[in-house]
């Protein structure tokens, strides 16, 4: 089979195909005497997994499963998979969150009452809350996005209920957007209390989540025809 046959079907170029067999995400290619690429049955099905798995999953994590789809570490492959579709739950629940908090006037009114009756916050505890790594925070900090006191002997940041309502809405709408500024408008907005355009912007993320979502089980779905290829390859399976 040729790769331009292969990469018609996908509707890729044939460069891409040999990215992948770059990155060694597809098995070995083996070559005719004039050094042309001999793509099997086998490369295709694992060319369309691809194909299907970064459209909900992204290349990063396509580069971390294929190898050891490959190598025929199936669960290792499949656990990465699960965590995946985890960090895509969790993600939906940040956002719910945010659109929870966009509506509270000092986060007390919340479920989890509790935990928000506190007057400060330590950056790790805001960073945990709002699934979020400290290392974000500080840059937010740097670009003038949020601005936490800091404690007059240690110097820590100290997070005010605020800050935290902050953090969630520059979380929530950054992943959405991608642009600081942007989320520099959006907050300009809340701080006139106009909350509608954020509101939009997070429910735009919910609907986006959802397609990936779908996507996801697509991908899934696709793996099955790598997986039986392997479990053929494997002593005593016939």
């Amino acid at each position: 089979m040729k790769g331009i046959e292969i990469a018609k079907k996908l509707n890729i170029s044939t460069s891409a195909l040999r990215h992948y067999e770059a990155w060694e995400i597809v098995p070995k290619v083996e070559r005719a005497e004039n050094g042309y690429r001999i793509y099997s049955k086998e490369h295709e099905a694992y060319f369309q997994c691809i194909r299907a798995l970064n459209t909900g999953f992204g290349m990063d994590l396509v580069k971390r499963v294929m190898p050891k789809i490959i190598s025929g570490d199936i669960h290792d492959a499949l656990w990465l998979i699960n965590k995946a579709q985890v960090d895509l739950h969790t993600e939906k629940e940040i956002v719910y969150k945010t659109l929870a908090i966009l509506d509270s006037k000092d986060l007390t009114d919340l479920p989890d009452m509790k935990y928000y009756s506190k007057k400060s916050f330590t950056i790790g505890e805001v960073a945990k809350e709002a699934n979020v790594s400290a290392s974000a925070i500080r840059h937010w900090e740097r670009e003038g996005l949020i601005e936490p006191s800091r404690h007059k002997e240690s110097g820590f940041r100290i997070f005010s209920l605020s800050d935290i309502r902050r953090v969630f809405i520059i979380r929530t709408i950054q992943r959405a957007v991608f642009s600081l500024d942007i989320v520099r408008e959006v907050l300009e907005d809340i701080d006139k209390n106009d909350i509608l355009r954020t509101k939009e912007m997070a429910l735009q993320s919910l609907q986006y989540i959802d397609h990936l979502l779908v996507e996801q089980i697509r991908g899934i779905a696709s793996l099955q025809k790598p997986l039986d290829v392997v479990g053929e390859k494997k002593p005593g399976v016939s």
